[in-house]
């Protein structure tokens, strides 16, 4: 895909309710350091102090990744030439031109919701809409907007001419 310029961009976003999962995973992995530091601690018999220093550490980390989901992290990327996916597993093509799509169709594999993108020489992108912070029409209606600008019509002007 070529590069654009950041203005010609659209980034589509979590969903909250996906970031704050992922958050509370990142919690519950600091519990677990913080868990692992009090046992370290318990057997070298050193100050307790030290166990701030994790802690301090965690917080931070927790904080800033919630700061990337918000603000940073996309599901998928859209220009006027093409898209890029980040952040799912399983999507298939991470990334290909607009022109190079075949059709785009409503799927519902494992009983999730998902616009998927199939292309002309092979291959599919699958994109989970449930985990977008976008409503699904409004997502599939601007996706349809980028697709239908890559649509050529006819030339009637070239071809055979009978001159008078």
């Amino acid at each position: 895909m070529e590069s654009v310029s950041s203005a010609e961009l659209t980034y589509y976003r979590l969903a909250p309710s996906v970031q704050a999962r992922l958050v509370g995973a990142a919690m519950v992995g600091l519990a677990l350091l913080v868990f692992a530091g009090t046992a370290v601690v318990i057997a070298a018999r050193i100050d307790f102090a030290w166990l701030f220093i994790p802690l301090a550490v965690g917080v931070a980390a927790v904080i800033g990744f919630g700061w990337w989901l918000r603000n940073k992290a996309y599901v998928l990327r859209a220009s006027a030439q093409g898209y890029r996916i980040a952040f799912v597993r399983g999507a298939g093509v991470r990334e290909a031109r607009w022109v190079d799509i075949q059709e785009a169709v409503t799927t519902v594999p494992g009983g999730t919701p998902c616009l998927e993108l199939r292309l002309k020489k092979g291959g599919a992108t699958t994109i989970p809409v449930t985990i977008l912070s976008i409503d699904r029409e409004q997502f599939v209606r601007e996706l349809q907007g980028y697709l239908k600008a890559t649509i050529k019509p006819l030339d009637t002007t070239s071809g055979s001419s009978d001159a008078p």
